[in-house]
């Protein structure tokens, strides 16, 4: 029996919610019912080598070596980076540049499949998960090549590795998925909820700590019910209903909505007792210590108007998103724009010939008229952007300074601070491209760092 707590439809004053953010079209009516279709393995995978934050995996294969499933091709290089392993089985037959979501070109390894899908011999349960220490529970993480999957891809085992001087006591769940169209995170909730409580046990126990939250956006009643069951009565575990709202998922805000507390401008989640990681990592992080299963693939959406089947896909990691395109029946419409992620925060295509990485929750195809097309026009000081922004930042503000070239002043009103969720570009009536602006002003400020400490070494 689950635990009681109030239900969906009890009223707002239940649902948790933070100041700022908007209210798009959440958009998920083409998937939210569609249950998740394993892709199986592909003919060929395209595996980047840069699958998260920080620095890629060098290739440890070469052109000609067979490999299996789960196999290492890819080895870590320092603490902040993860392995990268064979997706399916068969013959490396390249490795080079390719066309990578995140934009360019990134070093990748080919596989071409031998149809055996077999997995390499090091893959094996676990029979004695529920016991392991921390320590080892982290290297299993960092090993099977885990990075958050809610797009960010900052890798796991960083995140489970707090300094001793910031304890952490409440580790946060993100079911909350407010990127209008995207359903993956609602669908693993609703069809793997023991996995996603498994998971949640494992990260737990990582960080020594007892208190665990599933936060859950209102628009999902199924999700909501099938995640209380799951969670064993009594004890710290809790659902927490969310209003629907964006950013609701930003780490910040969910934070701020579950717990009141508040994270320091320019400091993390550790800083006020917290760990936060995504649904979809809980069940990577479940199947990697108790199946001994690597990251080789991961729940994503395909979606939009011009798609012929929109589904949510089991897809291997390397999987080129021309070939589910095929599988989701094809392209029946006209195209004006495909993106990695949603339309809030995700990014632009050139083609549809990139791989499935870790960090990719979705690809939207947008039909015309569903794409803004408009030319920025001057600043109208209306303010609804300061009103919207979760940060409670000046965006306009931040904007003027990063234009006129002083990157310091920008900073020094809160451009770092900035989680580019495009809540102020979605308000905005002018169609400022404010967040393309600030992500110019925080590269500048990076490489005006970078410049500075080379100065300092060379003097």
């Amino acid at each position: 029996m689950a635990r009681p707590g109030p239900r969906l439809g009890e009223g707002l004053l239940g649902l948790k919610t933070f100041s700022g953010g908007v209210h798009p079209p959440t958009a998920k009516e083409l998937t939210k019912n569609e249950s998740i279709v394993e892709a199986g393995p592909p003919e060929r995978v395209v595996v980047p080598l840069r699958q998260s934050l920080g620095a890629p995996a060098e290739p440890v294969v070469a052109v000609g070596d067979e490999v299996k499933v789960g196999q290492v091709i890819g080895e870590a290089q320092g603490f902040v980076s993860v392995p990268v392993h064979a997706t399916i089985s068969g013959k490396v037959t390249a490795i080079g540049r390719f066309p990578h979501p995140v934009g360019g070109e990134q070093e990748a390894v080919v596989i071409e499949g031998d149809g055996g899908d077999e997995w390499h011999e090091s893959v094996e349960p676990r029979e004695d998960a529920a016991e392991l220490p921390a320590d080892e529970i982290r290297n299993i993480i960092r090993n099977a090549g885990i990075v958050g999957l809610g797009g960010a891809a900052f890798p796991t085992h960083v995140k489970l590795s707090p300094p001793e001087s910031k304890p952490i006591d409440t580790v946060i769940l993100n079911g909350a998925e407010c990127e209008p169209w995207l359903t993956a995170d609602h669908r693993l909730m609703v069809e793997r909820p023991g996995d996603v409580v498994s998971g949640l046990a494992v990260f737990l126990r990582a960080l020594g700590c007892q208190r665990g939250f599933v936060g859950i956006e209102a628009n999902k009643p199924d999700a909501i019910e099938a995640m209380r069951v799951a969670l064993p009565d009594g004890g710290d575990l809790q659902v927490v209903p969310l209003r629907v709202k964006y950013p609701q998922g930003a780490e910040k805000q969910l934070i701020h909505a579950t717990l009141r507390r508040a994270v320091p401008a320019g400091g993390l989640p550790m800083d006020v007792g917290v760990v936060v990681q995504n649904v979809g990592t809980a069940v990577a992080a479940h199947e990697a210590v108790h199946l001994g299963r690597p990251l080789v693939q991961r729940v994503m959406t395909l979606t939009g108007r011009p798609l012929g089947r929109p589904t949510n896909f089991l897809a291997r990691i390397g999987t080129l998103v021309s070939s589910l395109i095929e599988r989701a029946g094809g392209i029946k419409g006209d195209v004006a724009k495909v993106v990695s992620g949603g339309p809030m925060m995700g990014i632009a295509q050139s083609t549809i010939d990139v791989p499935v990485i870790k960090g990719m929750s979705g690809v939207l195809l947008l039909a015309p008229g569903e794409t803004d097309v408009e030319p920025p026009a001057p600043c109208i000081r209306c303010s609804h952007c300061v009103h919207s922004c979760p940060m409670k930042l000046t965006p306009t503000t931040i904007e003027k300074f990063v234009l006129a070239g002083k990157i310091e002043d920008a900073v020094g009103i809160g451009l770092l601070d900035c989680i580019e969720c495009g809540s102020c570009a979605y308000v905005c009536p002018s169609r400022r491209r404010l967040v393309h602006n600030f992500k110019f002003g925080k590269y500048l400020a990076a490489e005006r760092r970078k410049a500075e400490a080379a100065e300092k070494e060379g003097s």
